[in-house]
């Protein structure tokens, strides 16, 4: 039996890092590049029209090309219509403004291919490891098909810049967050430091060495009560504003695990499905050192005020690289380093859905549509959720997981009476006088 495949949405002309969904126009955006080096990749953000085509079929058209110059995107976070995007050691803060134009235009083949010829793509090997060079320059080559943009602009001015990153040596931003009220914009880098800022002022409200090397991922909790912060010194942490409030050790429920024989690499908090108050947060751990045979990766779902730990299980032996919950905390997301794709019940941390090596390399990051009216509108009445991956490969994909067949629990209720019912009869025609 073949391996399973899934098309590609959209193929772009350089390595793709990153990919969000704009909750209130259901614009994709998804960005990367070549990075400084000069090999002919240029760097861009991306911007996507997609659209349900039938019940299960996808397609997505490029309506514009935003050339980033010299730096690659290599994350970023949206918040009402601005795009914070880190970019080497900065922030960079970019407004993007949707509008209808009745005059359809041919957009050129320029714009469509955000530059042109193709070589060997910058890639930090900090996320990725060696995979991902060797799909930038796998990603060499390939161009994008013609589109068309005949009723929908963008456009994008720039309207900030924060320097997020103080590495002396390779500054680089590795992660960007915005709170759920908008008024926090959080970053965390290779120098090992949280620093939160005031949105949208970009005033600088703490600054705080978090870890001690790479920050691997941070997230803040609704209500801005708590940030949880993973780096590569194996630690997690619980943080109340800038004050240490705890560390997580998802060893203690796993004493055959040796410590530092695993490493935090990504946090999400989630919602619980029909729970308003409740709370959970998901972190995966994966090996710190790779084997001949490998071992297992784990993901470890904690209640999301007491922080502690609720449930660990397998999620496979290939390295998780990115992760992402879906906006009612139904479904987690991952991506891993040889490409695959997996989706995961949040509950029980039971596999869903799962495409081996759906992309060639590494998968840099997995966006779940969002549970707004556009959003919705773009899952259809025969999904329970999609997601969107992108890769080195340079491939954005859509995987969709189909509205699960069940019964109401009216209909089960009312089956089990009619079963009673009939078991009393039976017997009574058996057994005279039974009853």
């Amino acid at each position: 039996m073949g391996r399973r495949k899934v098309p590609d949405l959209y193929r772009a002309p350089f390595p793709l890092y990153t990919v969000k969904v704009d909750p209130k126009s259901g614009l994709v955006i998804t960005a990367g590049g070549g990075g400084a080096s000069k090999t002919g990749i240029k760097n861009a953000v991306h911007f996507l029209g997609l659209e349900l085509v039938g019940e299960h079929q996808y397609s997505a058209t490029l309506l514009h090309a935003h050339d980033t110059e010299t730096r690659a995107t290599m994350n970023l976070a949206i918040a009402d219509g601005v795009i914070a995007a880190g970019q080497d050691g900065n922030c960079s803060m970019m407004r993007f403004k949707q509008r209808q134009s009745n005059e359809g235009r041919k957009a050129s083949s320029s714009e469509a291919a955000s530059g042109g010829q193709q070589g060997k793509a910058r890639r930090r090997t900090g996320k990725g490891d060696q995979a991902a060079k060797d799909g930038a320059e796998e990603a060499g080559g390939i161009g994008a098909s013609d589109t068309t943009d005949e009723t929908t602009q963008v456009s994008v001015e720039t309207v900030g810049e924060v320097q997020s990153d103080l590495n002396p040596v390779d500054p680089l931003q590795k992660v960007v967050r915005f709170s759920s009220d908008l008024s926090l914009l959080m970053t965390g880098g290779t120098d090992g430091h949280i620093r939160v800022w005031e949105y949208p002022s970009l005033k600088k409200k703490f600054d705080f060495k978090a870890h001690e090397g790479e920050i691997e991922d941070l997230d803040l909790s609704p209500g801005n009560e708590h940030l949880v912060s993973v780096g590569r010194d194996f630690v997690c942490s619980v943080w109340s504003g800038n004050q240490l409030a705890m560390g997580l050790r998802w060893q203690d429920t796993m004493p055959q695990v040796a410590d530092k024989a695993y490493r935090y690499m990504a946090c999400r908090f989630g919602r619980v499905e029909d729970q308003p108050t409740a709370l959970r947060l998901y972190t995966v751990q994966i090996p710190h050192k790779r084997d001949r045979k490998p071992p297992p990766c784990y993901l470890t779902k904690w209640d999301g005020k007491s922080f502690l730990p609720m449930l660990t299980a397998v999620c496979g032996t290939e390295v998780i690289s990115s992760m992402a919950v879906s906006d009612s905390g139904t479904f987690i997301g991952l991506g891993t380093v040889t490409g695959s794709v997996a989706i995961y019940i949040a509950f029980s941390l039971r596999k869903l859905y799962y495409v081996e090596e759906s992309h060639g390399i590494v998968v840099t990051d997995v966006a779940f549509l969002p549970n707004s009216l556009k959003g919705n509108a773009l899952k259809g009445s025969n999904h329970e959720a999609a997601m969107l991956s992108v890769a080195v490969d340079s491939r954005c994909q859509l995987h969709t997981v189909r509205n699960r067949r069940s019964f109401p629990i009216w209909l089960v209720l009312g089956f089990c009476a009619v079963m009673v019912v009939a078991v009393i009869l039976l017997l009574q025609s058996l057994f005279p006088g039974f009853m």
